[in-house]
C-alpha cells in the first residue's frame, strides 16, 4: 500500500470524489476548490492532465519514481524528474547518476525526444513561469487517454487508449539507442548511431586517450588539439550542425538578444566554451553560452541545431584549409581509375586464390569499420598463449577465449579454425554486419587481427556468459529470478527490433539461440554471432535459398522445409526463445512423440488450462501470474505454423511493454508440419534428439 500525503487544510465538511481523468480529490462540499488531489503525488505513472514539474510557491516537485518490480510498488532505482538547474529539461536518474535527458523545450517538444504525439491527437505544453515549471500531456476529447509510465529497467514508455479500438497502443519510448545513453561520448565527443564507430570527436579535438579509443572505451572523451588564448583575443568559432543542444544544465540564457550579440558575450568570457541560439519556451530566440566543457552530443539523419564551439585560430585555420567536397571528388576518381587499372592483373591472381585469401585484403582495406587492428603479440599475451584454461566456449566459426589486454580491458577473442570452410563466411559477416550495428542489446566488436591464416575478431567481454549456460546449465539455473528472466526477454525483443526496423541496415539473423545471448554484468542480454545473418534490400520481405542454415529447434518451419526466410523467421527463433525462457527447458526434437517437444508442450497445456504447468519451478513463487500468462501467450504467437499470423516485432515490443493491451490467441505452432512432413523418411528409425545448440550448416536434401 502506499500513503499518499494528506491536505494539512481543517475542512468542516470535506468531500472525496473519484473524477473521471482518474484524479482522487478532497475539498469543501458545495466548492470547487481542491484541498487536496492525487495528481499531485505521481508514483510510476503519468496521465493527461497531470502536472510533472515543479511548484515554485510550495516546493512541490512531481516527478516520477520506477516501481521495484512489477509485483512490488515500492520506490525503485530510477527518477524521471524536471530539472531546474540551467535550462529546463527532464533527466532520468538512478540514484545520483543521469541515466537520459530530454534536452530543453523548442516550443514543440523536447529536443532529444522524437515528436510522435500529433499522430494519436495528443499534444503537450510547458508552462515555465515564476510560480511553476511543469509538463503535461493534453489529449482532444474524452474518447482518448494518454500514460506515461517509468518502468523498473529505467525506460520511459508512453500509451494510448483510443476508445474505438479498445487498445492501449505504446506510441513512444526512450531511451532507443546507446546514443541516448547520457554522455555515451564523453567531453566534446559525439554520437551518431547511424555511423561506426558511433563516437567521433568534435572538429578541432582528439581523442584523450588514443588507445581506449581502439577499442572503443570512450569514457574519457575528447580534448583540445590546441589552448584557447582568449588573452589575445584570436579564438574564433566553428560551426557544429547537431542533433540537439549539448547539456544545459550549466549554460547560461540570455533571452531576446541577436546572434551577433550572443557571439560577442562569449568572446568576451574567457571561460566560454560555445555559444547557440535556440527557442527554448517557444517565445522567440535566446542565447545560450556554455562556460563548462560540452558534453552529451548527438547526431542525427536530421540534424537541426547550429552549436558554435570555440576554437583556437590555429585549429580554425586547419578546418578552413581542408579540400572542398568538390576537389575530394576528384582525387577520389582519378585514384580509383588509376587504381582499378594497377589492379587488374592482380585481382585475377588473388580471384585463383579464393576467397579465404582475399579476407585479408577486405578487411584491412575497407576504411568504412574502422575497426581496430590488434597484434598477434598482444592477443597472445592476452590469452597467455590461447590457453586451453581461458576457452570461454565454441563460437560460429572456432574457439571463443576471455583475454585480458595490458591496460586492464577485459575481452573475447573469437579465433577462426583453420580447418573450417564455412567459418570464413561468417568471419565477413561478423565484420560487415557487427561492424555497422549499434544498440545496447547487441554486443559490440572491438577489433580484428588477421596474421596468415590466423583470423581474429575481438569482442567485449561478457561477464555472465550465455544464456543456455543459466537456463539449461546444474551450477546458474536458480540464479535466474522472473523478474531477470522478463528483462531478457524484453532486451532480446528490443535488439531484434533494431535489427529488423531501426537499424541502417535490415538484418535477418537467422541463428538466433539460447547460445547467442551473452549476458553482461547486470544480466542485460546482448545478441551475439552474426555470422550466419543476411542483409535485407528495402523492398524485399523474403528469400528462398538451396542452403539452409540455422539450429534445429530454433529454425522457422518454412525455413526448414523450402529454404524461405524472413523477418519472421527470426520471429519465430525468438518465440521458442520466450518458452525456454519461462520454461528453463530446451527445445528438444523428439519424432515419435512431437507433443513432448517444448512447442507441444507449450500448446497442450495452454489449450488444457494449465499454462502455468510449464513455468520452471525454479523460479519459485515471486512472479506475476497475468506476467507469465501473457509471456507465453506472445511465445505462442510467434512461433504459429503460418509466418503471416506471426506479429512484427514491433508489435511483440508492444505487447511486451504494456500490461493492460489485450493480446490475439495463438493458433497451432509449427512444430507439426516439421515432424510429419520433414522426417516422414525416417519414422521407421529409432528416434532423433537433436539438441539446439547443434547447428545445420549443410544443404538440406529435397
Amino acid at each position: 500500500m502506499i500513503f499518499l500525503p494528506m491536505p494539512m487544510v481543517a475542512l468542516t465538511n470535506p468531500v472525496a470524489q473519484l473524477l473521471d481523468d482518474g484524479n482522487f480529490v478532497i475539498r469543501e462540499a458545495n466548492s470547487s476548490e481542491l484541498a487536496w488531489q492525487s495528481f499531485d503525488y505521481p508514483t510510476d505513472t503519468l496521465l493527461s492532465g497531470m502536472k510533472l514539474g515543479w511548484d515554485l510557491r510550495t516546493g512541490l516537485n512531481r516527478n516520477l519514481t520506477s516501481w521495484r518490480s512489477k509485483e512490488d510498488p515500492s520506490p525503485g532505482s530510477y527518477v524521471l524528474s524536471f530539472d531546474l538547474e540551467g535550462l529546463p529539461q527532464f533527466i532520468l536518474w538512478s540514484g545520483s547518476t543521469k541515466k537520459f535527458r530530454s534536452g530543453p523545450w523548442n516550443g514543440i517538444t523536447f529536443s532529444n525526444i522524437e515528436d510522435e504525439k500529433r499522430t494519436y491527437g495528443i499534444s503537450i505544453s510547458l508552462v515555465s513561469n515564476k510560480d511553476e515549471v511543469y509538463y503535461m500531456y493534453n489529449t482532444t476529447g474524452t474518447k482518448i487517454v494518454c500514460r506515461a509510465v517509468v518502468d523498473q529497467s529505467g525506460m520511459s514508455k508512453s500509451f494510448v487508449w483510443i476508445e474505438s479500438t479498445g487498445m492501449w497502443n505504446l506510441f513512444l519510448y526512450w531511451p532507443k539507442s546507446e546514443c541516448e545513453d547520457y554522455s555515451r561520448c564523453g567531453t566534446y565527443g559525439v554520437c551518431d548511431i547511424d555511423a561506426w564507430p558511433i563516437c567521433s570527436c568534435l572538429q578541432g579535438f582528439k581523442p584523450k586517450s588514443p588507445q581506449e579509443w581502439a577499442l572503443r572505451d570512450v569514457s574519457s572523451g575528447c580534448e583540445r588539439l590546441t589552448a584557447l588564448d582568449c588573452k589575445n583575443r584570436s579564438d574564433g568559432f566553428m560551426t557544429a550542425t547537431l542533433a540537439a543542444l549539448p547539456e544545459t544544465s550549466n549554460a547560461i540564457l540570455y533571452p531576446n538578444i541577436s546572434p551577433n550579440e550572443c557571439r560577442g558575450r562569449c568572446l568576451k568570457n574567457c571561460s566560454c566554451t560555445a555559444y547557440a541560439t535556440a527557442n527554448i519556451n517557444g517565445a522567440g530566440l535566446s542565447c545560450v553560452i556554455w562556460v563548462t566543457e560540452l558534453i552529451d552530443l548527438r547526431m542525427t539523419s536530421h540534424p537541426t541545431q547550429d552549436v558554435f564551439v570555440r576554437l583556437a585560430a590555429a585549429d580554425l585555420a586547419s578546418i578552413s584549409s581542408k579540400p572542398s567536397k568538390k576537389s575530394q571528388t576528384k582525387s577520389v576518381v582519378l585514384i580509383i581509375v588509376f587504381s582499378m587499372v594497377a589492379l587488374i592483373i592482380p585481382l585475377i591472381y588473388f580471384y585463383s586464390w579464393g576467397k579465404k585469401k582475399m579476407i585479408h585484403k577486405d578487411i584491412r582495406g575497407n576504411g568504412e569499420f574502422e575497426l581496430a587492428q590488434l597484434q598477434w603479440s598482444t592477443l597472445m599475451v592476452a590469452t597467455h598463449n590461447f590457453a586451453t584454461t581461458n576457452i570461454l566456449g565454441n563460437g560460429g566459426f572456432g574457439l571463443v577465449y576471455k583475454g585480458k589486454l595490458v591496460e586492464g580491458h577485459e575481452i573475447a577473442v573469437k579465433r577462426l579454425s583453420r580447418n573450417s570452410t564455412q567459418g570464413i563466411d561468417e568471419f565477413e559477416n561478423e565484420v560487415t554486419f557487427i561492424a555497422k550495428l549499434q544498440h545496447r542489446n547487441l554486443v559490440r566488436l572491438l577489433g580484428y587481427c588477421i596474421k596468415g591464416d590466423e583470423k581474429i575478431l575481438v569482442y567485449e567481454y561478457m561477464p555472465n556468459g550465455s544464456l543456455d549456460a543459466f537456463l539449461f546449465g546444474k551450477e546458474k539455473r536458480d540464479h535466474l529470478d522472473w523478474q531477470t528472466r522478463f528483462h531478457i526477454i524484453e532486451g532480446i525483443a528490443r535488439g531484434l527490433l533494431y535489427l529488423h526496423q531501426d537499424s541502417r541496415l535490415r538484418i535477418i539473423h537467422r541463428d538466433l539461440k539460447a547460445s547467442n545471448i551473452l549476458l553482461d554484468i547486470e544480466m542485460n542480454p546482448k545478441i551475439s554471432d552474426f555470422g550466419l545473418a543476411r542483409n535485407f534490400g528495402d523492398c524485399e520481405t523474403m528469400i528462398k535459398t538451396k542452403k539452409v542454415v540455422g539450429t534445429y529447434g530454433y529454425m522457422a518451419p518454412e525455413y526448414t522445409l523450402d529454404g524461405v526466410f524472413s523477418m519472421k523467421s527470426d520471429v519465430f527463433s525468438f518465440g521458442v526463445l520466450i518458452l525456454e525462457i519461462i520454461s528453463g527447458q530446451r527445445n528438444r526434437i523428439l519424432l515419435s512423440n512431437p507433443h513432448l517437444y517444448l512447442l507441444g508442450k507449450a500448446w497442450r497445456l495452454w489449450n488444457e488450462g494449465k499454462v502455468l504447468d510449464l513455468l520452471d519451478p525454479l523460479i519459485g513463487n515471486s512472479f506475476s501470474v497475468t506476467q507469465v500468462m501473457r509471456c507465453i501467450n506472445i511465445g505462442l504467437l510467434c512461433v504459429q505454423e503460418k509466418p503471416e499470423d506471426r506479429p512484427y516485432m514491433a508489435s511483440v515490443v508492444a505487447m511486451l511493454s504494456n500490461d493492460d493491451a489485450p493480446l490475439p490467441k495463438p493458433k497451432e505452432p509449427g512444430f507439426k508440419a516439421i515432424f510429419y512432413t520433414k522426417h516422414d523418411t525416417v519414422s521407421n528409425q529409432n528416434d532423433l534428439h537433436t539438441f539446439n545448440d547443434i547447428t545445420l550448416t549443410e544443404q538440406i536434401g529435397r
